[in-house]
């Protein structure tokens, strides 16, 4: 397996450089307004996501969120190989930018290597989340649970086409029954 750890760093340099933008960028891309911090914390599983390189081949993500002393998100990304089943991890650091809006980055040292990521459709009890980014190169439904309900995926993928995206690329993300 490619150092997914070492890509999810990469990454963000390049976000807004190359990639395939998944989302119609003249039409307006709109975060939830109110974001509580506190109860996003925690485990998310990868239900879908829009191809990104640092990614590849990976089944089984988890995004995990928890806060840090500084008032920063720590962020760790855990990704199993789809070929041989090995595991590996991203840690980042996810700072609040406005509402519903954090910058994410995997290497702090780089202060220029930030990447938007914008909560973009929250369910109420905050199982289900629509992550996307202006610049509509990455796109992501998460999950507190490794599946979800078809009306729940029907729900998520509203909330991409309302912010441009497009669904013919969206892609699942096999995740291991609990």
């Amino acid at each position: 397996m490619r150092p997914f750890r070492l890509l999810a760093a990469a990454a963000l340099l390049t976000l807004a450089a190359c990639g395939t933008v998944q989302r119609d960028t003249s039409a307006p891309i709109t975060p939830v307004d109110r974001l509580d911090v506190d109860r996003y914390l925690g485990l998310w599983y990868e239900i879908a996501r829009y191809p990104n390189w640092f990614e590849e081949g990976c089944v089984g993500v988890t995004a995990e969120y928890a806060l840090r002393d500084d008032g920063q998100i720590r962020v760790t990304n855990t990704c199993r190989d789809a070929g041989d089943g090995s595991v590996s991890v991203a840690e980042g650091v996810a700072r609040i930018e406005g509402p519903g809006r954090l910058s994410v980055t995997f290497t702090p040292w780089l202060p220029f290597a930030r990447g938007d990521y914008w909560v973009l459709d929250l369910d109420e009890d905050y199982t289900v989340a629509v992550i996307g980014n202006p610049a509509g190169r990455t796109g992501w439904i998460l999950a507190r649970t490794p599946q979800i309900s078809a009306d729940a995926r029907a729900r998520a993928e509203a909330a991409l086409v309302a912010n441009g995206y497009r669904l013919e690329d969206l892609v699942s993300v096999p995740q291991a029954r609990p």
